[in-house]
């Protein structure tokens, strides 16, 4: 009999646990380069994406993103589209704005790639730009998002978009008209992504939203164990 109580409530713990998942997540900062101006002196910046995605060898173009956090600071020389001395530009925003703006994420894992420690940049596939991130905007009236491109030889540059500032009247940013930064890093020793495993407590709550049927069979059928489990014992106790 208390056996068969102790599977009843184990089974109910079982149903409630949270639900936990792995997700990427991708950071890179000024720090991890050696920085050199081209146009204007823009070499302060950090990027914090999560994916939505475990850790795992395959392409990557446009994955599922929780959240994106990036910031671009520096002075600009004169003469630039924005006319503007200087800028901090620190954007917060969830992965389905992101895309909404016109943004961008590419990149491939290797399937050779030792993911224990993370994946380093050299362990991305490719022949020459292995990882693109393109902050592009359209109608924002922002000139400053960041276009990030890592290659396979330990280069790379930090540059603005192909921004579309505005609209009405229309206003298009080239490519580096704002500020351009080249990069050098050792790909082996340049942690890009590693991975991290995070709960959802809210996981009843979500499938009672999403499956209303099935989330009602499995309160039912809860609250039929409890109803056997009780009956059981009083049967029990009258032996």
């Amino acid at each position: 009999m208390r056996g068969i109580t102790g599977i009843c409530l184990m089974g109910l713990t079982f149903l409630w646990q949270p639900v936990s998942a792995q997700t990427m997540q991708l950071t890179l900062s000024d720090a991890d380069f050696e920085i050199t101006n081209v146009v204007s002196d823009v070499d302060l910046f950090d990027f914090q994406i999560e994916i939505n995605a475990p850790l795992a060898a395959g392409v990557y173009s446009n994955p599922p993103l929780t959240s994106v956090s990036y910031r671009v600071f520096g002075s600009l020389i004169d003469g630039t589209p924005s006319g503007f001395e200087a800028f901090d530009l620190m954007r917060e925003i969830t992965g389905e704005e992101f895309y909404a703006q016109g943004s961008s994420l590419q990149f491939e894992i290797d399937e050779n790639a030792v993911l224990e420690d993370g994946v380093q940049i050299d362990e991305l596939s490719g022949t020459d730009v292995v990882f693109r991130f393109d902050g592009r905007e359209v109608g924002n009236e922002r000139f400053h998002p960041a276009l990030l491109e890592l290659r396979t030889d330990g280069t790379g540059r930090i540059q603005n978009s192909n921004n579309t500032p505005t609209l009405d009247p229309l206003l298009e940013i080239d490519f580096g008209s704002e500020y351009v930064n080249d990069l050098l890093f050792d790909p082996g020793n340049t942690t890009l992504l590693t991975g991290q495993v995070v709960t959802d407590t809210s996981a009843t709550v979500e499938a009672e939203s999403s499956g209303g049927g099935a989330f009602s069979i499995v309160v039912w059928l809860m609250l039929m164990c409890s109803v056997f489990c009780f009956n059981f014992t009083r049967a029990a106790v009258k032996e």
